[in-house]
C-alpha cells in the first residue's frame, strides 16, 4: 500500500500537533512494510528550489516551495502544483489513498484514480466556533467544498465529530473515530523531574490557555515556595495588544516572580522530551483542542499533566486518576489543580503510573496502526467497489 499525506508542517519544519501526528503515521506505515509520501508546500526560504525531496526514516517528504505573494494566486497556485506532483508520483509509483486535514481537497481533480480521507484535526469552523469568532467566509467554503469532496471522513475524537457534524451539513456522513496516536517507544518515562517544576509546551496564543497559566502562578508560587514556570512554544501575534503575545505573557508575571518564570522559544521534539522529563507536573489548559497530540506525549512520559475538562479532554484523560482536568478559562482552578499535585508527592506517582498505562493502552501507536491499516484497506476495497 502507498499512502500520501498532505501536510503543510511536517517536522522538523516548524509544526504543531498535526505536523507531528502526521510523522508519527507515516513512519509507522512505513515500519509496517508500506510506503509513505509526505507532500506539502512551505515559505520558499525554508526549501532549496523549486522543490526537495527528503527521507525521513522511510518516509519521501517532499517539500514544494509557496512563492506567490497574493493569497489567492498562492491558494490556486500551490493546489495545482500539489496535485500535478501526486498524480506525477502516482504513475511512477502507484498511490492507493491520500489523506490531509479539513482543507485538503477543495482543489483536487474531479476524477482521481484513488480514494481520499479526511482526518479531522478540527478545522476552521470548528476552532472559530470554539473561540468565539465568526469564520472567515473564504476558508469556511474551503473547508466544505473539501470535506463534501473526500470520499472519505475521519475524527480524532468523538467531540470533534460531533461538534464539525453540528457546524457543517455534512449529509449525515458515517465518521469513523480513530484517536491519535502516541509513539510511546519515543515519549516514556525518563529522567528526575526537577522538584517544583510545571511546564507548558505549545503555541504561545490564547486558545492554548497559557494566558490563565501565567495569571495562575502567583497563586501557585505562594502555596509552592520552590515552584517554577517554564514555558516553551513559538510566539504568535497578539490581536489584543497587536504585538507579541509573549511578550504579553512576560507582562503578567509579577516582578518578584520573574526569576521563576522562563520562556524558552520553540523546541524540536528532543527538547520537548527532555523538557517533559523535568516536569513535576505538566499544565496544559487548552481552551478547545481536537484530540492534542501534546497531552499524548505527557502521558505517554508518564508525568502528571492538568488538562481542560472542555471539548475531548474527558476522552483523553480519566480525571482525578491519569490527571486533573480544570475549566481552562478559570485561573483559579488551574492554580489549585497544580499546587495540590506539587504538594502531594503520593498523588503524583499515582497519576505518573495511570498515565502512562493509559497511553500504552488507549493511544500508542502500536495499538492503533492496526486500526489506520484496517480503515485504508477498506476505504481502497469500498473505493474500488463503487468505481468498477
Amino acid at each position: 500500500m502507498h499512502v500520501v499525506f498532505i501536510c503543510n508542517e511536517y517536522p522538523p519544519h516548524q509544526h504543531g500537533g498535526v505536523g507531528s501526528l502526521t510523522q508519527t503515521i507515516a513512519r509507522s506505515v512505513v515500519r509496517a512494510g508500506h510506503h509513505a509520501t509526505a507532500i506539502g508546500t512551505y515559505p520558499a526560504a525554508s526549501v532549496r528550489g523549486h522543490e526537495c525531496t527528503e527521507n525521513d526514516e522511510g518516509v519521501q517528504v517532499v517539500r514544494l516551495a509557496s512563492r506567490s505573494r497574493l493569497p489567492l494566486l498562492r491558494a490556486f497556485g500551490e493546489q495545482r502544483r500539489l496535485w500535478r506532483f501526486i498524480l506525477r508520483r502516482h504513475r511512477s509509483h502507484p498511490v492507493d489513498l491520500v489523506e490531509g486535514p479539513e482543507p485538503s481537497f477543495w482543489a483536487a481533480p474531479g476524477r482521481l484514480p484513488f480514494p481520499t480521507m479526511v482526518r479531522m484535526n478540527g478545522g476552521h469552523r470548528f476552532f472559530a466556533d470554539a473561540e468565539n469568532r465568526r469564520p472567515a467566509r473564504a476558508r469556511s467554503w474551503v473547508e466544505r467544498r473539501s470535506l463534501a469532496r473526500s470520499d472519505d471522513l475521519v475524527s480524532v475524537s468523538d467531540y470533534t465529530a460531533r461538534r464539525t457534524a453540528a457546524l457543517i451539513d455534512l449529509g449525515g456522513r458515517p465518521i469513523r473515530i480513530i484517536p491519535n496516536p502516541v509513539d510511546t517507544d519515543r515519549f516514556r518515562p525518563t529522567g528526575r523531574p526537577v522538584p517544583g517544576t510545571v511546564v507548558f509546551f505549545g503555541t504561545l496564543c490564547e486558545k492554548k490557555g497559557v494566558r490563565q497559566l501565567v495569571e495562575s502562578f502567583p497563586a501557585v508560587a505562594a502555596g509552592v515556595p520552590g515552584a517554577r514556570l517554564v514555558i516553551a512554544g513559538r510566539d504568535l501575534f497578539d490581536p489584543v495588544t497587536t504585538g507579541s503575545f509573549r511578550a504579553r505573557l512576560e507582562s503578567l508575571v509579577p516582578a518578584g516572580l520573574a526569576d521563576r518564570v522562563e520562556f524558552l522559544g520553540p523546541l524540536d521534539q528532543d527538547a520537548v522530551r527532555e523538557l517533559i522529563a523535568g516536569a513535576d507536573v505538566c499544565a496544559l489548559p487548552s481552551h478547545m483542542e481536537a484530540l492534542p497530540v501534546a497531552w499524548l506525549e505527557v502521558l505517554a512520559s508518564g508525568r502528571p499533566l492538568v488538562a481542560s475538562s472542555t471539548g475531548p479532554g474527558p476522552e483523553v484523560v480519566v480525571d482525578g486518576q491519569s490527571g486533573l482536568l480544570v475549566d481552562p478559562h478559570d485561573p483559579a482552578a488551574i492554580a489549585d489543580a497544580v499546587t495540590a499535585l506539587l504538594t502531594d508527592a503520593d498523588r503524583r506517582a499515582r497519576f505518573s503510573a495511570a498515565a502512562r498505562v493509559r497511553a500504552v493502552e488507549q493511544f500508542s501507536i502500536d495499538h492503533l496502526i492496526s486500526l489506520n491499516l484496517e480503515h485504508y484497506a477498506a476505504l481502497c476495497r469500498r473505493w474500488s467497489a463503487d468505481h468498477r
